[in-house]
């Protein structure tokens, strides 16, 4: 699920004719591009100048979104839901108009299931935030060291923040900015979400129509291809998860990837 989206330096102000605006440009693309020897073109990156980075994001490490029906689970203690201090940063959600923070149905529904432990399912852990934060930082050592395209605490005038309206999506958010900025803000942090039925950040089957028509029937008919339906149902009895007809890959995957990064945080790597 896609949940965040970051817009940095957006709007600029604009007091050009559209054809003067468009020969400018053209003559600014014809400076940067020169001719290699081998006849390629070559950008000089002197005469470039950087206008706008878009970050779009997933959560952290979080739970399960449902437990498997087996005798024993894996317990969910909420000790893995400490925050490390230095993800700590104050924030504020609205909806797109900057009203109200809207209802969010789906976690209503993740509070309905309480893991083994005393976790409610699909809850951002220690190691989510951590993942976050190391990203933030990540992105500060690219846009604010090596380029210093932001200033090096938070500005509500530079970075426009949206989310989807889940929490562990909202505090994702909270872990990277807190790793961006380093904690340090010269404004609110406000972060824009919008309702569940009109959300288009994450594929919405229950209020798309199109959405909901293209994509019906395609998970019955991958499990009539030849071989899955054998295949899961001995996954499934070497788990000792005889008669579960709504455990299929997907719940087992997501199962899976949820114990893995329980403890553990995930190193992130890049240039």
């Amino acid at each position: 699920m896609i949940t965040r989206v970051f817009s940095m330096r957006v709007w600029t102000p604009v007091g050009v004719l559209t054809s003067l605006a468009y020969c400018l440009h053209q003559r600014r693309v014809t400076l940067a591009e020169l001719r290699g020897a081998d006849g390629q073109r070559l950008v000089d990156r002197s005469l470039l100048e950087l206008k706008m980075v878009q970050v779009v994001f997933r959560h952290g490490a979080r739970s399960p979104l449902k437990p498997l029906p087996q005798e024993e689970q894996v317990e969910w203690n909420p000790q893995l839901l400490e925050v490390p201090p230095q993800t700590q940063i104050d924030y504020t959600v609205t909806n797109l108009a900057g009203g109200p923070k809207p209802y969010s149905p789906y976690d209503s529904l993740y509070h309905g299931t309480t893991l083994k432990g005393g976790m409610f399912a699909g809850q951002l852990t220690k190691v989510g935030m951590q993942q976050m934060f190391a990203l933030g930082e990540r992105l500060r050592k690219n846009y604010v060291e090596k380029i210093p395209f932001l200033s090096p605490t938070f500005n509500p005038q530079e970075v426009f923040v949206r989310s989807t309206n889940i929490y562990r999506n909202l505090e994702s958010t909270r872990c990277l900015l807190a790793g961006l900025f380093q904690c340090q803000k010269e404004g609110p942090i406000i972060i824009h979400t919008d309702e569940a039925s009109s959300e288009v950040l994450y594929p919405n089957y229950q209020n798309c129509w199109s959405l909901r028509q293209k994509t019906r029937g395609r998970k019955r008919t991958a499990y009539l291809q030849p071989g899955i339906s054998e295949d899961l149902k001995k996954v499934k009895e070497g788990m000792g998860i005889d008669n579960a007809d709504h455990v299929d890959f997907l719940m087992l995957l997501d199962n899976m990837v949820a114990e893995q990064k329980k403890t553990v945080p995930c190193r992130l790597h890049g240039s």
